[in-house]
């Protein structure tokens, strides 16, 4: 079984229900009153929480023109700088503690991806409950260390990470105590191709990093997160906008209200699906047995005549002898005459 930890009030991982994340990332298009929509349409959809990010583009890059900032990668955002594409789609500090306390009166959790060290600082006087460490941070030893320290719950994208860029980041939070470690399987592609999400991963780093795993989902539609939660994923996180016709840097794999709510509702199904092992039946699977197959007799038989296949067949219901006799019974005779239609039984059966 997979670790289990609290993020605020709610448990993760272990037997607990997959924690399903809303990510507002830049959706919000610098309107604080649709940050908040967004975060309600969270709420409505079922989510458990909703995560934010914490920088501004001065404390994730430079403000520099030159070829190294320029976004060539194939992405939807080539054409610009780093520093451009971060100063559109930052979450302004001085909104998050309000949406913080927005957040937690519609019974979500909400917690951010720090980018550098004063975020940290700042996301911990509002006493976020986790820290998401964005696949593009995993190898940024100094930042991990110091979030490990906090001991709180760390959730790793595993996106453009090697394995020894896990291994190294989770030695980090050992070192420092922390255990409370979540890894997400991430494709860093936007949108992911279906083929690129290698959901066989999930169960795969469970069991060799031994700790809870979940899904960073870019994929379009909810299939592939839903799928994910039926291979051991405890967490799930999607973008979400109000449309996504009102553009913005991440909204063209966003999801829509009505498609987090139908994910949501499904991963929820599936939950409920997913059950135990056993082999036991329920009472209705017991009562359903009787329309099973078992031994009866087919036409009238006179007392002293043979049983043969042409007067015993194995068939549908199951109120004679088990079919696992029907060689045994082959040649024996009928003790009293029988009608047609007649369980087939031992006392009637001459030995």
């Amino acid at each position: 079984m997979q670790k289990q930890f609290k993020i605020g009030n709610k448990f993760v991982g272990g037997d607990a229900p997959a924690f399903i994340v809303a990510e507002m990332s830049a959706n919000h298009l610098q309107d604080f009153e649709r940050a908040k929509a967004i975060i309600k349409a969270a709420a409505d959809a079922g989510a458990d929480a909703v995560k934010l990010q914490t920088y501004t583009a001065d404390t994730i890059t430079l403000d520099c023109d030159n070829d190294y900032f320029q976004i060539t990668q194939g992405t939807i955002w080539d054409g610009t700088t780093l520093h451009k594409l971060y100063e559109e789609a930052y979450t302004p500090w001085e909104w998050q503690p309000d949406l913080v306390k927005y957040a937690n009166e519609l019974g979500l959790e909400c917690f951010s991806s720090p980018f550098d060290s004063t975020a940290v600082d700042f996301m911990e006087k509002m006493d976020m409950p986790a820290y998401k460490i964005a696949s593009f941070e995993i190898n940024d030893i100094p930042l991990i260390r110091k979030i490990a320290r906090l001991k709180k719950p760390m959730i790793f994208a595993t996106g453009i990470a090697y394995l020894e860029d896990i291994e190294r980041a989770l030695s980090v939070c050992k070192e420092e105590g922390n255990e409370q470690v979540m890894l997400l399987k991430c494709t860093s592609q936007y949108p992911s191709p279906y083929e690129s999400m290698n959901l066989k991963v999930i169960p795969n780093m469970a069991e060799v990093f031994d700790c809870s795993t979940g899904l960073s989902d870019h994929s379009m539609g909810c299939t592939v997160a839903v799928a994910s939660v039926a291979l051991g994923a405890k967490m799930v996180e999607k973008h979400l906008t109000l449309s996504r016709a009102d553009g913005g840097p991440d909204a063209e794999f966003s999801m829509e209200p009505a498609e987090f709510k139908q994910m949501v509702e499904e991963i929820r199904i599936v939950e409920k699906a997913l059950g135990k092992v056993t082999y036991e039946l329920t009472e209705q699977q017991i009562r359903s047995r009787e329309d099973g197959r078992s031994l009866f007799v087919v036409k009238d038989v006179k007392a002293g005549e043979a049983f043969t296949e042409e007067n015993v067949r194995s068939i549908r219901p199951n109120f004679g002898l088990h079919t696992m006799y029907y060689e045994e019974i082959l040649g024996k005779k009928a003790k009293t005459d029988i009608v047609k239609g007649t369980p087939l039984a031992w006392n009637i059966v001459e030995f």
